[in-house]
């Protein structure tokens, strides 16, 4: 019995030695934690604009499509997008100090249509429920504290924005829609094949290569169209006038940034005064309610000389 009992502690101590050792040596191989850094805003204040600053973006409304006319009488088309009570939520933290990202808010939402996690999260800030949150990088030197109201006199009458939104879904289509496939011949032997796509592949490898355009689901992505021109900025609506086409539906929730793709391209006109880090009630000078872009050139409706 005696030697049972030794036997078992003996046992006992080895398992309990080598669970130690392990825990030690799992540990031992765990990563160092990272570093987190965060820009600290403690006041809104206006400040200078440079090339390589980054301002944030706004989440906006798609309202429609519309026309104006610019000042030499030229139709332009144009999408309405309003801004709801868009404010700063957080500021979050990144791994490099040069980085930075602030989440933004937009809409209202009842308390009993949030849920419990989010619903926490805005109580956090002292922020009333958003219908709908995104996050844009900043660079540091733009960063806002948190309730900062974002407005259209975010934006300047003839500057580019670059637009992100989901398409418009168009369910399930063959590759002439989907693709843009001219199709098969309309006579000559061509029988009930005037809208397929053909060979998908050969006998050598004898398998279809992944990412071969075929028929499927069309649409309902999300979808970034650049540079589009600011026509008009409404201070009273808190709308600006978009020129061209937003992708989706009327409605629903768009994301507006300053274009950072820029060849050939300048982002601000040419004398603009840039509200940075957005503008403030106070700070900035009073605006007008409409602030309408000046296209310039020559009047394309007079012939020229030449």
């Amino acid at each position: 019995m005696l030697y049972c009992r030794t036997i078992i502690s003996r046992l006992a101590g080895a398992l309990q030695s080598q669970f130690s050792t392990s825990a030690i040596a799992t540990k031992a191989k765990l990563p160092q934690e990272k570093i987190r850094y965060a820009p600290k805003v403690t006041d809104l204040r206006l400040g200078a604009y440079t090339p390589k600053s980054q301002r944030t973006g706004v989440i906006a409304r798609k309202k429609g499509m519309c026309g104006m006319w610019d000042e030499w009488g030229v139709r332009v088309p144009v999408t309405v997008l309003q801004l709801e009570n868009v404010q700063v939520v957080s500021i979050l933290k990144t791994s490099h100090p040069d980085l930075a990202r602030l989440q933004i808010g937009c809409g209202t939402r009842k308390d009993k249509n949030t849920t419990k996690p989010l619903l926490g999260h805005f109580k956090a800030h002292g922020i009333e429920p958003k219908a709908k949150l995104f996050e844009f990088p900043i660079t540091p030197d733009a960063a806002l504290p948190v309730g900062t109201e974002l407005t259209a006199e975010h934006f300047v009458a003839g500057q580019l924005v670059d637009v992100t939104a989901p398409s418009l879904g168009k369910g399930f289509q063959g590759v002439m829609k989907r693709w843009g496939f001219s199709g098969g011949r309309a006579s000559h032997g061509n029988s009930l094949a005037h809208r397929t796509l053909g060979s998908t592949g050969n006998i050598n490898p004898g398998r279809v290569y992944p990412g071969k355009k075929m028929p499927g689901r069309m649409g309902g992505k999300s979808v970034t169209v650049i540079r589009l021109p600011v026509m008009k900025v409404d201070t009273v609506l808190n709308c600006i006038w978009v020129k061209g086409s937003v992708p989706g539906y009327d409605n629903q929730f768009v994301k507006v940034r300053d274009s950072i793709k820029l060849v050939k391209h300048r982002l601000f006109p040419e004398g603009a005064v840039v509200p940075f880090p957005t503008f403030i009630p106070g700070q900035s000078s009073v605006l007008p309610r409409e602030l309408i872009a000046r296209v310039g050139g020559q009047d394309p409706l007079v012939p020229s000389s030449d």
